[in-house]
């Protein structure tokens, strides 16, 4: 089969999250002051995207629900026994700073106005449609996508088959006709391979390895790999 659409992560594929949510907690840390227990700055802000790709880990297995994991992190990262209230306000004013932080990265527009007449797109996160929706619209490209497909409503999530089995349902499309790019090589690409997407893994950060991937350190490269344009 040809490639006739890409479907796209958005945290640390399109949407500089990392970037936004280090500079973020920089901000709320300078204004909030550092929790107990961390010594300096770069040390608490190593400590929140450990508890955060924790706890990630846990909603993604369906351990706890998108509140949850949210308050568990500030809970885990401030050391105390917040009340459901009182997380809920730390992270609003984290949020706060982290939102005025959001941008894509710099090779996101030029791909996307690339392949705007050959292929048609799409998104499937792990996030809610809520966050990733909005997001988008923020951010300026919510257009360029047909469809934003998010784990929170699917009930089901990356890698699973059913989560990318969803997306090119979304499309009407057969999974050997989209190809995937995420920034993750086992929940993305490998997911999307083993549900029988092309996937794509784009290893922004040159962490390299993992031969059996298809993988691309920008997304310069990804016009090359989808092959001809179709109608």
């Amino acid at each position: 089969m040809v490639i006739r659409a890409v479907l796209w992560d958005i945290d640390d594929t399109i949407f500089d999250y990392s970037g936004a949510d280090r500079v973020g907690m920089r901000e709320h840390l300078e204004q909030e002051g550092l929790p107990d227990g961390y010594d300096s700055v770069e040390q608490a802000l190593a400590a929140w995207r450990t508890i955060t790709d924790a706890h990630w880990a846990r909603f993604a297995a369906g351990e706890t629900d998108f509140l949850g994991q949210r308050r568990d992190r500030v809970r885990e990262f401030v050391s105390r026994a917040l009340e459901d209230e009182e997380a809920d306000s730390w992270f609003a004013r984290h949020a706060a700073h982290y939102e005025a932080a959001w941008a894509l990265f710099p090779d996101v527009l030029p791909v996307l106005d690339l392949l705007a007449g050959g292929f048609r797109h799409a998104v499937l996160s792990n996030s809610s449609i809520h966050n990733q929706d909005r997001k988008l619209r923020t951010l300026g490209v919510r257009d360029r996508f047909e469809a934003v497909v998010c784990a929170v409503e699917l009930g089901v999530s990356k890698p699973e088959a059913g989560a990318f089995h969803a997306a090119c349902e979304a499309l009407a499309l057969e999974p050997g006709e989209v190809a995937y790019v995420g920034d993750e090589p086992d929940i993305d690409a490998g997911g999307a391979v083993a549900a029988g997407l092309m996937g794509i893994w784009l290893d922004r950060g040159g962490r390299g390895g993992r031969p059996e991937l298809v993988r691309i350190s920008g997304l310069d490269q990804l016009p090359g790999l989808l092959g001809p344009v179709r109608p």
